[in-house]
Order: C-alpha cells, then structure tokens, then sequence
C-alpha cells in the first residue's frame, strides 16, 4: 500500500543537525522525532493502521534492541521507537518517527505493512543513520552548551597543540566528517572490528553505550591487533608510506585505508591518531576534541616513575630506559555520561588510539573519567594508571656506571605533565586545562592525590602486594625509595639561548652555571647534543665536548656552544628537535644534569586577496622563505580545506636562491559558508615540511 516515500532530508536535517551530511540517505539523531511522509495506493481503511519496522545489523532481535516493531499511535510513548500520524490526506500520511535515547547507533532499514488479516510481506520504505545525540537531555552524550556542541561536534577542522613546553606551536588539521563518504567509512570501521567479525550480533546490540563504541574506536584506529586504520611509527624512517608530517586532515587517510580495502595507512604518530578518532567520533555524533599534554610519561612498568638512565655525558641509553618522557603526546577527550562508574565521573573521558601499552590484550586506551584521574581514582575502568602516570609520574634520573651500578642524579629541568592544551571554543586560541587533570603542582592535595593513587596502583596488582621495581643490574626498589629526592647540589645550570633557534643556521646559545656557596668549586662539565624525535628517542650525536670551569665564591660564568648547521643537517629529523644534555660534575662528588630541547624555527604567512563567499574564485597569496643557506630546487606548495576546495591542490614552487623570500598566488572557491580552515604546507627534499593555516570566513552569496 506504500508506494513512495518523502525523507524530508532538509527539514529534518535542519531538526538534527545533520544537515552537513552529503546524503542520498537520511541522516538523524536518536531520541529525537523525524517526520517522514508515505504515499498510499490507496487511503487507509478504518480499522487500518500502518505497522513499521526498523533494524540494525545481522541477525537483528527484538531481545538485543536491534528491531523494533511499533504501529501507528496517537500520541509516543517515551523511550520506545513510535510513530505518530501528524497529517492524513486522501492518499498520503505524514508521520513522526522517534526513538529512544539509548537506541543501538548505525544503519537502518526501514519496512512497512499494513495491519490487516491478509498476510503480507513488509515493503522496504529504504535506510537511514541513526547517530548519538548531545542536544537530548536524555541521551549518554548529552553536552549542555550550544556553543561546546558547535565546537566539539560540528566544527570540521581544529587546532592540535605540537612543540616542546616552551615553545608550543599549533598546527591546522582538517577533520572532515561531513566529507563524502565520510560517514560509511566511520561505520565500517566498526564493522571491520574484531569485536564485530567475532560476534556480530552481541556487537551491534552493544553500540548503544559510547563507552563501548569509544573504546572499539579506540583499538581500530590504530592498526595494531587488526587491520585498523593507521599504522604507526617511531623511528623516523617512513619509506613505503608518508610521513606522518605530511598528513594535514583525517579525509585522506580515512578514504586511503577505506579504498585499499581495510589495509592500515602508513604512518601515524600520536597526533594523526587523534585527529582520525576525533573526526571519527564527532561524526558519529559524541562530542570530542583533541588534548596535547607536554613532557608526558610513558610509564611502561606502571610504577609512576618515569626511569630514565644517562652516562657520564648525560646521553640516554635507550637500552636501559624502558620508561620514557615524550615532548608532547596527544591524546582525544569525549563528553558522555559514565554510567558503569556513577554520576560523579561523567563528563571528559581520555581516549587514546596511539598504540602505546595492552589494555585488556589490546592496544587501546580509555574511556578513563578525567575527574577520577584527578582525584587519584586510578583503580576505575579503564587504563587509569596509564593516563594518571602520564600526566603525574615522577621523572628520575640515573647516571649509569661502566660496572653496571647506577646512582640518582638532581635534574630539576623536567615536570611531567605540563600545559595540558586544547583548541578553546568557537576560537584559535589554546586553552589550558591542567587544571582538569591535576591539583596545583607542588600543593598539599596534589600530592595527597598521588599518595592515594600509588597506594591504589599496588593494591590492585594482580600479586596482591606491591610490586618491586627491578632495573638491569640495579638493586629491585620498592616504590617508597623512589620518592625520596636525589642529593641537590651546590651549583645551579641553565642552558639559555643566544639567538633563536633557525632552521638552516648555526645555533649559538650557552651554559650558565652558578655557584651557589662561598667557596670555589671546580666543575668537569660534559656537554652532548643529539638530534631526536618528539618521542625524545635519540637519532644522531651532534656535539660532544667536555670543559672544565673553576666557579668563585657565589660566582657565574657562562660556557658558549655552537652548532653549526653542517653538524645537523644531515641527520634532522621531521620534528625539527635537538635534545642539548650537560652532565657536571662538582667537588664533593655531587652531579647535576642540564637539558633543554630545542625546536628550529620556520616561516610562512598566509594571506587572502579579498572577501570569501560561496561559489565566488577569490586569490590566496603564500609566503615562504629559503630557510637553507644554499639554492633548493623541487619544493611543492600543497594546500587543503574543507569547504575551500575539493580534495588537494599541489603547486610548484620556483628554484629559491639561499634565503630567498618568495610569494606564491593561487585561487580557491568555497563550496561552504562560515569559519572555514586553510592549510598550506611547503614540501621539499632538502628541509622539514614548514606547515601554516588561515581560517578564513566565508559569506553565503547574496
């Protein structure tokens, strides 16, 4: 009797925010009406009413609330799928559709039939997406503001917070969801997961929790037990792949790996793993943004230190330090009700999809409550200790000794867990939210916290008492020596740069040392530099020198250092970073280790010719400079944007003499209205990629 019918995708998009979405199919919200309108064959009978069904997934049951049967009523019933009848003319009826707030998320099919005593076969109307809904109060992920539901579900680009702590530098990034094919590609990336192909229809009837389906995410997006989307790499080297550098958006990957048939996309490192599982859980409707933290701790024996072992030229020894200290790492948080764990820990949830540590034989982090990792609740679900060491652990350092002792050395350069950042709402600005992990540092209830925790941590190991802490060749430890400090010196250091750091120069900088008593004190003074990756793991040595100073009473002198751009240049790496390390060694037998990152300067500038508007060319003018003090050849503009222009756009760039400042102009047309993201980034074989974005504010056309 159902012949045709009417999505009404605009209005109801307009309804449900879905209006970004490309379509064909209609696109909705759970625990939200839609309205559709059927044409009849026929008007109905009297004693007539139309019967829908709707169902997700394989093997779809009533008992696993993956179909649902209901009929036309006068008036819903809450929490339950209902249809009500809105309008009825002669041959056509419009109905508003709802379901419940905790309704399964992904594809349905919908079919009709009428009630009659003939047997019928249901006519199937089509399918349509149910997403999660932050504008229904009922619903897990429900987020109060307008303004934060903008951000964290409807913006489709951002900005993710990269550098070293005191110089952090933000870098565009191109979320996409409401790209073509965006969508289907976020709901097969649950169906590709090993949850799914081992029992599809438990899996389904699961994904109305977004604990469950964040945490599913969460293991796919990175390619580790399955074939999920990114692959990762750390080591620098990215042949048969692109760099992790090069990508500026999540569109390209998510299409890459959806393409090629589910084969994992080379390469991530922590902040492409983040922007794919934040354009991923933003489409599927769960408010997220994306969380830089610096100096952040890879615990990897959950002791809340962070052991990291040097030799006499305070270089790290890879092969001993199992634990590390990341300049930066980046991780995602997702607003939603913690209905496993109580009221008082909804709200922000770490996720995390690099691949660092197991979790439950995964490779998958979170959802973990913010609140309980700053309350020091480390024992709730899930991977409380991993996150709470992340952003707390103690960072300790060890001089290790040709006959294998080692000893504790004062370094007081490295707080873990600093500047927590985030994209603020509604502007380019970072926001930092420290606070929201962790009491003032240094205060009383901070460290109460971290007692609680280590108190928690060992509690619940598995041995049922506290674990020891052993370390090749050192004595096993129990976790209480390790809060006693390292003997503080006599002598303070700094390192402090002379001129700032450029890419393609010679650095000069120096180190200041100072006596701190009235006496003279010798000082043997050991200096390295290492070129490294943001994961502070060492690729090269660059510098390797050794002073001897004589320091008078209360006294302070400065040892200068350069670094030639001939002893680094070849063995840079994309991050741009070289690791300074000073080990002295003072009368009386006392030690002090200094370090400092450095992260080299670059420059570009941005600029649009004219006002923006929808469907109008307006001119983009570029910026670069030649960092290099010698001629380059092969460099290439590539520029991208949602809403600017569709897909990439790839520009020579002219031969640059050394240092030479040049301009490079090229037209855009928006497709979009409203703030819209430009990202420019100039490759070239002979230096690290040199990134800059412009958000630009695009007219509707009059």
């Amino acid at each position: 009797i159902v012949t045709e019918v009417d999505w009404l995708s605009r209005k109801n998009g307009a309804a449900h925010h879905t209006q970004e979405y490309p379509g064909p199919e209609l696109v909705v919200r759970r625990g939200q009406a839609f309205t559709l309108v059927l044409e009849l064959s026929r008007p109905l009978e009297d004693q007539e009413t139309i019967i829908f069904t709707v169902e997700t997934g394989p093997q779809a049951s009533e008992d696993h609330h993956t179909k649902a049967v209901f009929q036309i009523l006068e008036l819903g019933v809450d929490k339950t799928w209902t249809a009500v009848e809105e309008a009825q003319m002669e041959n056509t009826v419009t109905v508003s559709i709802a379901s419940p707030p905790n309704a399964v998320i992904g594809r349905y099919l919908i079919s009709t039939r009428v009630s009659s005593r003939r047997k019928q076969n249901d006519r199937k109307l089509g399918e349509f997406v149910l997403l999660f809904n932050p504008w229904c109060p009922e619903d897990d992920v429900f987020l109060d503001s307008e303004e934060e539901r903008q951000e964290y579900v409807l913006n489709d680009s951002g900005i993710i917070f990269r550098g070293v702590e005191k110089h952090i530098r933000a870098q565009g990034w191109n979320y996409g969801q409401f790209e073509e094919d965006i969508l289907n590609i976020c709901l097969s990336i649950l169906d590709r997961s090993p949850l799914h192909q081992n029992d599809p229809a438990t899996d389904v009837s699961r994904r109305h929790d977004p604990i469950y389906v964040s945490r599913a995410i969460s293991a796919m997006v990175n390619s580790n037990n399955d074939r999920g989307v990114v692959q990762g790499q750390w080591q620098g080297k990215y042949g048969g792949g692109t760099s992790p550098l090069h990508w500026s958006g999540s569109v390209a990957i998510l299409h890459k790996w959806f393409k090629g048939r589910f084969k994992p996309v080379k390469y991530g490192q922590c902040w492409v793993f983040a922007g794919v599982m934040c354009t991923v859980l933003r489409c599927l409707g769960i408010a997220t943004r994306v969380v830089s933290n610096f100096n952040s701790a890879h615990d990897t024996d959950r002791n809340l230190s962070v052991d990291k072992y040097v030799d006499s030229f305070g270089r790290t020894l890879d092969d001993l330090s199992e634990d590390s200290m990341w300049n930066f790492h980046v991780w995602n948080e997702s607003w939603f009700a913690r209905q496993d764990l109580g009221p008082s820990y909804n709200g922000w949830q770490v996720l995390d999809a690099t691949p660092q540590e197991e979790s439950e034989g995964v490779f998958r982090c979170g959802p973990a409550s913010v609140t309980a990792i700053r309350e020091g609740d480390v024992h709730l679900a899930h991977d409380g200790p991993f996150v709470f060491a992340e952003v707390n652990a103690d960072y300790i350092t060890w001089l290790w000794h040709e006959d294998e002792s080692r000893e504790r050395v004062y370094s007081d350069t490295k707080k873990i867990g600093r500047c927590i950042s985030t994209k603020a709402v509604g502007s380019d600005s970072r926001v930092d939210i420290t606070g929201l992990y962790k009491y003032p540092e240094g205060s009383r209830k901070e460290r109460q916290v971290y007692r609680k925790a280590v108190r928690k941590l060992f509690s619940v190991e598995s041995s049922g008492r506290r674990t020891r802490v052993r370390r090749g060749g050192g004595r096993g430890l129990w976790r209480d020596d390790l809060l006693e400090p390292a003997t503080k010196p006599n002598i303070t250091g700094k390192f402090k740069m002379l001129e700032p750091p450029k890419l393609g120069h010679d650095l000069s900088l120096a180190l200041c040392l100072a006596n701190l008593t009235s006496r003279t004190q010798r000082v043997r003074v050991n200096l390295s530099a290492a070129t490294i990756l943001y994961t502070r793991r060492p690729v090269a040595e660059v510098l390797h020198e050794s002073h001897s100073v004589q320091l008078g009473p209360e006294e302070e002198k400065q040892i200068p250092i350069t670094i030639s751009y001939s002893q680094y240049k070849e063995d840079l790496t994309e991050d741009k970073k070289i690791l300074l390390a000073a080990m002295c060694f003072v009368t009386k037998g006392e030690k002090l280790l200094v370090e400092k990152d450095i992260t080299l300067e670059d420059f570009i500038t941005i600029k649009v010719l004219g006002p923006a508007v929808v469907g109008v060319a307006v001119m983009v003018k570029v910026t670069v400079v030649n960092p290099l003090l010698e001629r380059v050849e092969d460099c290439v503009l590539m520029v991208e944007g949602s809403g600017l222009l569709q897909g990439q756009l790839s520009i020579d760039v002219p031969s640059l003499e050394p240092q030479e400042r040049a301009s490079v102009q090229f037209n855009i047309t928006p497709s979009k209205s409203g703030p819209r993201q430009l990202q420019v980034d100039l490759v070239s074989p002979h230096f690290p990629d040199i990134k800059g974005f412009v958000v630009i504010h695009v007219a509707t056309a009059k």
